[in-house]
């Protein structure tokens, strides 16, 4: 089934005021949603979003579903994905990072798991620095093709700001430390099933 929904965007103050009576899904990996999420959010990564269909459109039916990651992007994304399976979202503008720079709380998961969690974004940043500088070394130690590496990483970069769309983080987000164990999820879909 298609349609032709339009997602539509909520500020954080729309959002807020309302937060009690929508279902907020997270489309950002398991580590970042664990170093902090909208209160009462659900954890479904945005490739986990088509497992999910099911109980999201079971929610969106008994009323509205706000999808949020770090800046909107993802969940843009998650919109549009589900917009063409019939299934009216909103999106909220600028993410719960925008969330937090007004002041609004974020919540954390309890304390059982202590692993530090690093945001995507930084995980990005840490990587496509660390390949640069390889690259970089590489080509005065090795051989200069090396320097290679370094192009190909600011060019991804470029492309990505350009696109939008990130692979690195999408190459990141299937690492073991940012995939939801089958457990987890299954839980929240369960929950999504009683909402």
């Amino acid at each position: 089934m298609t349609s032709s929904l339009s997602p539509i965007t909520l500020g954080t103050d729309q959002a807020r005021e309302r937060l009690h009576e929508l279902t907020v899904i997270d489309v950002r990996a398991p580590g970042e949603y664990a170093s902090g999420h909208l209160p009462g959010a659900l954890n479904i990564p945005l490739d986990h979003i088509r497992r999910a269909l099911p109980e999201i459109r079971h929610a969106a039916g008994r009323g509205d579903v706000l999808v949020v990651c770090a800046s909107g992007a993802r969940s843009e994304n998650a919109c549009k994905l589900l917009a063409e399976q019939g299934i009216p979202t909103a999106t909220l503008a600028g993410g719960t990072t925008g969330w937090a720079a007004q002041g609004h709380d974020l919540h954390q998961p309890a304390a059982c798991d202590t692993r530090a969690r690093w945001s995507m974004e930084r995980q990005v940043r840490f990587t496509a620095g660390a390949v640069v500088l390889l690259g970089l070394l590489l080509g005065l130690l090795v051989h200069p093709a090396f320097q290679l590496l370094s192009a190909g990483i600011a060019g991804g970069l470029v492309f990505s700001a350009l696109t939008d769309t990130c692979g690195m983080a999408a190459m990141l987000g299937k690492l073991p430390h940012n995939r939801p164990r089958a457990a987890d999820l299954d839980a929240t879909l369960a929950a999504l099933r009683g909402r």
